[in-house]
């Protein structure tokens, strides 16, 4: 599965590590995330990511 990077703050989204703080477990694809999901150090949407 791909990493992807926040374009704002450069926060790191794994997908082996999720975002347990707010409620995504590990093993969940960058695609599986809800849409509502936003990054968790700036709040922007996930349109404001790209594949690192």
């Amino acid at each position: 599965m791909d990493k992807y990077v926040c374009t704002v703050c450069g926060y790191e989204y794994d997908p082996a590590v999720g975002d347990p703080d707010n409620g995504i477990a590990a093993g969940t694809s960058f695609e599986a995330l809800p849409a509502d999901w936003v990054c968790p150090l700036c709040s922007v949407g996930k349109d404001m990511f790209e594949k690192a």
